[in-house]
């Protein structure tokens, strides 16, 4: 528990949506009305070419999120709660989105709030380990050779045993 006096509100959102998102306004709606603020730790993730510079791989010209509505939120929405357990924080903002993504292009956002930076940057930290290795997103990259479904990574799975949480989705294809 906090050891200020202000009482923590509980203020979490996620949303999964096909449509942009804009970083300031959305911390600007998760601070507002909390004077308890004292931090903000935001990670904004873009859609890159993870081939880029590897002379073999195939460029990627696009990448398409697919998920399964109502359990995605869910799932995400249990994690956040663990968040609200592990760390002392007092908002929590998730936007993920889905479709058809460009490079470049913003794909997902966790912002977390706190009284203190350290509890916010490891909420933050910890939010987007489980994103990336546990939530139900499916990537499907195009590239000149065509289209295919992308695997978990090993390297997500062991940022994430780092908070206690072992998961089994990454077959070590693309570490």
């Amino acid at each position: 528990m906090s050891s200020s006096s202000l009482p923590l509100p509980r203020l979490s959102s996620v949303s999964i949506q096909t449509g942009d998102f804009d970083l300031s306004a959305e911390v600007a709606a998760l601070r507002r009305g909390d004077a308890g603020v004292g931090a903000v730790a935001a990670f904004v993730g873009t859609v890159r070419d993870r081939h880029a510079g590897q002379p073999d791989a195939g460029s990627i010209s696009a990448l398409e999120l697919e998920h399964y509505p109502g359990m995605t939120e869910r799932s995400i929405e249990a994690m956040i709660d663990d968040a609200f357990r592990r760390f002392d924080i007092r908002g929590v903002r998730v936007i993920h989105r889905v479709g058809p993504l460009q490079i470049a292009d913003q794909i997902v956002l966790v912002a977390v709030t706190s009284m203190h930076r350290g509890e916010s940057f490891q909420a933050c930290e910890f939010l987007m380990d489980y994103l990336k290795s546990e939530a139900p997103f499916w990537k499907k990259e195009t590239t000149a050779d065509g289209a295919g479904w992308v695997d978990a990574r090993v390297s997500d799975e062991t940022a994430l045993q780092r908070w206690g949480i072992v998961s089994g989705n990454a077959t070590g294809a693309c570490a």
